[in-house]
């Protein structure tokens, strides 16, 4: 969008430049899902094989993720997340998740933004159908009234 907040695609949009989500349910299963791991990890001290596993579910999630980004977003999550590698300190592992988490919630609040603004446009667009007095849908809407002359 030109605001610069992500939108959402529907499923017959064709894909746009700039920043979109094409899938923000699996996008938002994918944060809840990363939200947990991280409180999981805050409440106990996972061992060596506890610390592989987070890594890679946090990979996984990642390239998951990236399938639902345009590239515009793929470029800002890769240049914001941290790689994790076989060894990574569960605090890395700790603050891996917790910047993922809170880039996912700037996305999810940037979606929101969006739409209020579509819906406040879409909004001030029938208000101003109503003031015309023209009904939804009316090939006269975007026209100016003209007097009621004969055709020529």
């Amino acid at each position: 969008m030109s605001n610069g907040e992500p939108e959402i695609l529907m499923p017959s949009d064709e894909r746009p430049t700039g920043e979109f989500v094409s899938q923000p349910a699996k996008l938002l299963r994918i944060a809840a899902m990363i939200r947990e791991l991280l409180e999981e990890v805050r409440k106990s001290s996972p061992d060596e094989a506890g610390r592989k596993r987070l890594r890679s579910i946090y990979d996984k999630a990642l390239a998951a993720l990236r399938e639902g980004l345009s590239e515009d977003l793929q470029k800002e999550l890769e240049t914001l997340t941290m790689p994790l590698d076989g060894t990574s300190s569960e605090s890395e592992i700790r603050l891996a998740q917790a910047q993922l988490v809170g880039w996912l919630e700037g996305l999810f609040h940037g979606i929101q933004a969006a739409l209020w603004a579509q819906q406040a446009q879409a909004r001030a667009q029938f208000e101003e159908m109503r003031r015309r007095g023209l009904p939804p849908g009316s090939p006269e809407r975007h026209e100016e009234r003209r007097g009621t002359g004969q055709y020529l």
